[in-house]
């Protein structure tokens, strides 16, 4: 497996590591989360304000955000229901890349329109900060924006494809990160990726597995 490319440290870029078939086998996962748990629009606590992505979720808990605050929890904030499984796709690539031996227990789909954005934030809502998030990128590319661990560090930015795949995790697990814009066509220097059939064309959707407790330990035996 390639190393893939160190933004900084704990932060690696790997470009293309989902192939096109791996690519479309996530697709169907992410269909079927979808049918059973329908994207839905979270709101800042506090102000109500609209987020400007949809957001879904599949594990035994889910991210979510309303007037009540920040959090996870295993149901749907809609409908109630629980979240569907975690998709066997991500699952691989967490056990490939996440260096980290407890099983991720969220994973979070945002689906990204052509003018949703996301502001520099910290995912620091888990109790765990010793496993890293892992993101996965489907659909159309866009320019994510990473910093340091203060919101006033400078950042840069780089494109992320369909298939790429990014650890944040290690000293750069609570770095501020974005999403500045999603790349229309005439953005780009390639085609790009196809539109996704559940998702209208120029629409982008990531996926972030996260591990949100500390793994339990095993029973300590008895001294003799």
């Amino acid at each position: 497996m390639e190393p893939g490319i160190a933004l900084a440290p704990g932060l690696v870029h790997h470009p293309g590591w989902l192939d096109a078939a791996s690519r479309a086998a996530l697709q169907a996962e992410v269909a079927a989360v979808l049918a059973a748990a329908p994207a839905y629009t979270p709101r800042m606590p506090r102000t109500g304000k609209p987020f400007s992505v949809r957001m879904t979720n599949a594990g035994p808990l889910g991210w979510v955000s309303d007037a009540a605050g920040y959090r996870y929890q295993p149901q749907h904030p809609e409908t109630g229901a629980p979240w569907p499984p975690l998709p066997p796709t991500v699952l691989r690539a967490w056990a490939a890349l996440a260096g980290y031996a407890a099983p991720p227990e969220a994973c979070l789909i945002n689906l990204y329109g052509p003018e949703a954005r996301m502001g520099l934030h910290q995912d620091r809502d888990e109790r765990d900060l010793t496993a890293p998030v892992l993101s996965l990128s489907l659909g159309a590319p866009a320019l994510f924006r990473y910093g340091g661990l203060k919101r006033t560090d400078p950042s840069r930015s780089i494109r992320l494809r369909a298939g790429d795949a990014l650890v944040i995790g290690g000293p750069s697990r609570l770095i501020f990160h974005g999403i500045d814009r999603v790349l229309a066509a005439g953005d780009l220097l390639d085609p790009g990726e196809p539109a996704l059939p559940e998702l209208p064309a120029g629409w982008r959707l990531n996926l972030t597995a996260r591990r949100v407790s500390p793994p339990v330990a095993g029973p300590v035996a008895a001294k003799p």
